[in-house]
């Protein structure tokens, strides 16, 4: 593709973008930024949610990971939706029932104002990690489509990136964002679906044998019973329920989309289709990282050893000229449909409880802009460090990096629905931070002091017990003194 195309197409989707912002913005003020005035319709944040979910990790990782791991990760995901249902029938209804802008501010309630800054930091710094792995694979494929062939380095690419994302997300916030995610998606699942019938017109396969071909590949095994490995049935479905609600059920940046909603039934209607969709989503996403490697195999393609360049490369330069623009609209949404949220959930949960915006008599309005364009910032510099140290598949950094910071949050939301024991909130944010440094040692030891037992997504498990464990021993006698 030559890079006037992909400047046509890149700055064409985002003028689209901003379209979008200018009509779902007007008249904006806080409570649409934070809210939406939760008049959100539940199909359309069903659907627009999808994207978000999925992110630029799916999109790229997943299928090239599947010539590593097959299709291991639909454990995960299996996991996944039961971890969806709980977060409908328990934390739906809890969060609307308080009419929570932040869900943190639960943590307040329940505990005490320190236990609150605990959960809403380490939503801050997981969020930020996060997102900002996310969009470091959007970047690198800009990089490569178009920056490259001017000489123009990689800062400037994730700057400029970082900067529309801004642009279009800090009048609307996430009232934008709930429109714009139902655009994203859907370049997202057409993107997939083009890859697939290019591949399939390439190889000369009717409709019948694709699925023969992908369920009788070597690559299409999905369970991994073996107790020591870090894909483990077990493990890793036990990992995906809860590393769901961690990471959905309580995280701001998807539950403010979810609290959009009209109500607590629409709110739950929304999570019921959304996850199923998001299955089926994924399920297209591993067919193609089979018949990727299927096709490199049958054009002898000599593939990168990193899985997460493996579909960039051949939809970029082997599947034509169609496929590559739909491959980079795909890749531009799954990145910025996660990004742009995230960017407005760090800016809700910074100004609703660090600086606890709503009593301040300043400015609120410039204040929230100002938090917004200093997170801009932020995520800007961990992507560069990101990629100066990155070595490993994206994937597995991100929900291994999740593990060890949603720990704490786990641990925190369980022991308060799970105990109505009171605890000395002074010292909660002692265990918050010594939980994940013992996950952290178990973790690098764990092979050579449990007899070759590696630990994968479970980690987060083992950290919200350490967390759960640390705030029963901090039992508070004189209930209401903290």
């Amino acid at each position: 593709m030559s890079p006037i195309l992909v400047f046509s197409v890149i700055a064409g989707y985002f003028l689209l973008l901003i379209s979008i912002s200018y009509f779902t913005s007007r008249q904006s003020d806080n409570v649409t930024f934070f809210t939406a005035n939760r008049q959100s319709p539940w199909f359309l944040v069903a659907f627009g949610m999808v994207g978000a979910t999925l992110s630029g990790v799916t999109f790229i990782s997943v299928p090239g990971e599947v010539g590593n791991s097959n299709w291991t990760y639909l454990q995960f995901v299996m996991g996944n939706m039961v971890g969806y249902a709980v977060i409908a029938l328990v934390l739906i209804p809890l969060f609307y029932k308080l009419k929570l802008v932040s869900i943190y501010e639960y943590l307040k309630n329940r505990f005490g104002k320190r236990s609150y800054l605990a959960g809403s930091s380490f939503f801050i710094i997981s969020q930020t990690i996060g997102a900002s792995f996310r969009l470091f694979l959007a970047a690198v494929v800009l990089q490569i489509a178009f920056f490259d062939a001017f000489g123009i380095p990689f800062y400037v690419t994730v700057l400029t990136t970082i900067a529309l994302i801004w642009l279009y997300t800090y009048r609307g916030g996430i009232k934008t964002i709930v429109w714009t995610d139902t655009l994203q998606t859907t370049f997202l699942l057409l993107a997939v679906i083009i890859s697939i019938v290019v591949i399939v017109n390439h190889m000369d396969l009717k409709a019948a044998e694709v699925f023969s071909v992908v369920s009788k590949s070597e690559m299409s095994g999905i369970f991994d019973w073996d107790w020591r490995s870090d894909r483990n049935f077990y493990k890793t479905f036990l990992a995906g329920i809860f590393i769901t609600i961690a990471m959905n059920g309580l995280d701001q940046n998807i539950m403010q989309k979810n609290l959009t909603c009209r109500n607590k039934s629409d709110a739950q209607k929304n999570i019921f289709w959304f996850s199923l969709t998001f299955f089926f989503s994924t399920l297209l996403f591993l067919a193609l990282g089979v018949l990727l490697y299927k096709f490199a195999i049958d054009q002898q393609i000599s593939l990168p050893e990193r899985s997460d360049e493996v579909y960039p490369l051949l939809a970029l330069n082997e599947f034509g000229l169609l496929a590559g623009i739909v491959f980079l609209l795909g890749i531009t949404a799954a990145a910025f449909s996660s990004a742009d949220s995230a960017l407005t959930a760090l800016t809700t949960s910074f100004c609703v409880d660090i600086l606890d915006i709503e009593k301040k008599k300043t400015d609120q309005k410039k204040t929230r802009m100002l938090v917004h364009i200093g997170f801009t910032l932020l995520m800007f510099i961990v992507i560069i460090i990101f990629n100066a140290i990155n070595d490993t598949s994206v994937v597995s950094a991100v929900f291994k990096v999740a593990g060890f910071t949603y720990g704490p949050l786990l641990g925190l939301f369980a022991f308060g629905l799970l105990t109505k024991r009171p605890v000395k909130d002074r010292f909660v944010p002692v265990v918050c931070i010594l939980s994940p440094v013992i996950s952290i040692v178990l973790d690098l030891n764990s092979a050579e002091w449990f007899y070759g037992y590696q630990f994968g997504f479970e980690i987060l498990l083992v950290n919200a017990t350490i967390t759960f464990l640390g705030l029963w021993g901090l039992y508070d006698k004189r209930p209401g003194f903290h």
